[in-house]
């Protein structure tokens, strides 16, 4: 695979992971309004997991192809 296309692929990955987070951070925010206590914390918990993998392998990733300092 070329370098491009990896430093590309660690982007994406990392830009879909906060993404993720995102939503589930919003989707507790929602819930949260609703009184939905531990759906809120799951829907959290989910996203934050979720989008902190996805995150964590595109930031190391890009790590190895040596662009990030």
């Amino acid at each position: 695979m070329s370098p491009q296309f990896l430093q590309r692929l660690a982007k994406f990955l990392e830009g879909l992971g906060l993404l993720i987070i995102l939503v589930g951070l919003m989707m507790s925010v929602e819930m949260g309004m609703r009184d939905e206590g531990l759906s809120s914390m799951r829907a959290e918990t989910y996203g934050l997991a979720a989008g902190g993998v996805l995150f964590a392998i595109g930031w190391l990733l890009e790590r190895a192809l040596g662009s990030r300092d």
